[in-house]
């Protein structure tokens, strides 16, 4: 398979500074690196490390769905001017959660204030060779308003939106917390896939019994998660990788898988970081290399 290996920059590794950062990821046998925002420096940072570009952070995301009209149009100025930037530094994948401004908007009225707003800067997108990868985190509890984050809403934005200049960032650790097939997602959906994370989910099934799938009542036993289950470094969840690479080999994805490190075993230092990162690796690479 030609997919990259790379990892999104968790905290402590980011305080090293970018420069440091690429070179260790290179030294642990990673190909790109997510960045929040590129630069001229982070660019030459990573060429110097021999890393590729994988995603780079969309900005003003919340107010691109604003119910306030004045809100999105500045927004979508400010996209556009992102996109001209990013595609002058050779980036080509722009990542995004469709987190609405207020947490309280519906769903559908989320969807079709987007509806409105995203083709433009989907035409922008393309005119500029960028690819839109957005993530299916749902959101915080209680309200879980982020837009695309199941296959109702990816049926219903890729028939409004056919180009493949917006499409997914596939991360199946969502998607087994939602309690949604990862593998069916692969099938139905895989030809709009622009990014991939690497990151897992395990089902707690004790807490589960507990609380359900809603947040527990009196807080979560674990950091990153809700109650019933927890994300995890992949290798520790309940995703097969193996199948997950079968599916995207027989798609003919080239893209990147990148490591999003969220497990509180690997967390809170910059040693517990680099060896998430690294134990993350080691899994992926095992069906990806």
């Amino acid at each position: 398979m030609k997919v990259k290996l790379g990892m999104r920059i968790p905290p402590k590794l980011g305080e090293l500074g970018i420069i440091q950062t690429a070179q260790w990821a290179a030294g642990a046998g990673l190909d790109i690196l997510d960045v929040s925002d590129l630069t001229p420096d982070v660019k030459e940072a990573c060429e110097r490390a021999g890393l590729g570009i994988g995603s780079v952070d969309a900005h003003h995301i919340a107010q691109l769905l604003s119910r306030d009209e004045a809100r999105r149009a500045n927004a979508i100025e400010a996209a556009k001017k992102q996109m001209n930037d990013i595609s002058k530094l050779g980036g080509s994948v722009l990542f995004m959660c469709l987190v609405p401004e207020d947490l309280t908007l519906p769903r559908s009225e989320g969807f079709a204030i987007w509806k409105e707003t995203f083709p433009e800067i989907v035409r922008h997108a393309e005119q500029k060779g960028i690819y839109i990868a957005i993530e299916g985190w749902p959101g915080p509890a209680p309200y879980y308003p982020t837009l695309g984050c199941t296959p109702e809403m990816w049926r219903a934005m890729f028939e409004a939106i056919p180009s493949k200049h917006f499409g997914l960032n596939y991360d199946p650790s969502h998607l087994v917390r939602l309690g949604i097939d990862y593998l069916r997602a692969l099938t139905e959906f895989g030809d709009r896939i622009n990014h991939c994370h690497g990151k897992d989910t395990e089902i707690l099934h004790d807490e589960l019994y507990e609380c359900g799938v809603i947040p527990a009542t009196f807080g979560e036993k674990y950091d990153f998660s809700e109650g019933s289950w927890r994300y995890t470094i992949p290798g520790h969840g309940d995703v097969d990788w193996g199948k997950v690479a079968v599916r995207l080999d027989r798609l003919g994805y080239q893209g990147a898988v990148s490591i999003e490190l969220e497990d509180h075993r690997f967390w809170g230092s910059l040693e517990a970081e680099k060896q998430g990162i690294v134990k993350a690796a080691e899994h992926l690479t095992k069906y990806f290399r």
